[in-house]
């Protein structure tokens, strides 16, 4: 995962692996079977530690707005954390296999629809807990969350901005504010 980050999903290869752990390439070529089956296994092994770290944790907020929160704080330190050395895996994946057809660009694809699924439903938690307006626009709000993140991502690990995270709440915090509920009005007396 971490040579991955580095270097991209595309650039592992088994003697590469092989090279930097300093095991075999047969051994290797033995687990893996292909370059392939590796980029896919690193693929799920990401998926996994990603919900270990962001997904998992978050549940354990109440629903609604404070898990949506905690996903994205979550989410934040993964991807701008140092949990990897290149950054997010699965945000690079993203961009590096999005033309390129085969099973690791589905893979890739997957996971990020999985992920979309995942803050789709804390999404509409929150329009059921009535701290986001029932008219909310809930692909439109992912759509806007994961473009925040992306969005982050870049000026964290690109253009090393170190207010990206602070950055990245604040947009967040605006777009919750664009879909709050309508406060009643007080009555004149």
């Amino acid at each position: 995962m971490a040579m991955a980050s580095q270097i991209g999903l595309g650039g592992l290869s088994i003697g590469g692996l092989a090279e930097r752990t300093g095991m075999s390439k047969s051994g290797l070529f033995a687990h893996f079977g292909s370059k392939e089956d590796m980029q896919l296994a690193v693929m799920g092994l990401t998926q996994d530690r990603f919900a270990d770290r962001v997904v998992r944790p978050a549940l354990k907020e109440p629903r609604g707005l404070p898990r949506l929160r905690a996903m994205l704080r979550n989410w934040l330190g993964w991807t701008l954390g140092a949990q990897m050395p290149g950054g997010c895996l699965l945000i690079a994946a993203s961009t590096e296999f999005d033309d390129q057809p085969g099973p690791v660009r589905d893979a890739v694809a997957e996971a990020q629809m999985a992920w979309r699924g995942t803050l789709a439903r804390a999404v509409r938690q929150a329009v059921e807990e009535g701290q986001l307006r029932p008219d909310t626009d809930v692909e439109q709000f992912v759509f806007e969350l994961v473009g925040i993140a992306m969005a982050a991502h870049q000026s964290s690990r690109l253009l090393k901005d170190r207010d990206a995270a602070a950055r990245a709440v604040q947009a967040f915090e605006r777009l919750v504010q664009d879909h709050a509920p309508a406060r009643p009005r007080r009555r004149k007396e």
